[in-house]
């Protein structure tokens, strides 16, 4: 189905699981994960709380490539907001312009 893509590193249990973006997804904030690895494939479903989400898109980015517009996907006001979190969830992480990253947009099933 995805030839293109490698294999998953993930599973998609694992791609939303801080309860604040959970919240945000359901609210429909958040429409989109970045991860270090691939946690699902295009077509495959995620439950939230007893909702469903399917994955529409995934692909890889450099974090370099990231806008505001791409924050927001992730929940939050702006490109620096984004970057703030990310660095506060993981200790001692630099954030790398070259960095690759795997986007997973959602949306509602």
């Amino acid at each position: 189905m995805n030839a293109s893509l490698p294999p998953k590193t993930c599973t998609i249990e694992r791609l939303v699981t801080v309860p604040a973006d959970v919240k945000k997804v359901i609210e429909g904030q958040k429409t989109a994960t970045r991860r270090n690895g691939r946690y699902a494939d295009i077509g495959e479903m995620m439950e939230l709380q007893g909702k469903e989400f399917i994955v529409e898109n995934v692909y890889s980015q450099s974090l370099g490539e990231m806008t505001d517009e791409h924050a927001r996907q992730e929940g939050y006001e702006n490109l620096e907001e984004y970057k703030k979190a990310i660095l506060g969830i993981h200790p001692g992480m630099k954030w790398v312009p070259q960095m690759k990253v795997w986007v997973h947009e959602f949306s509602p099933a």
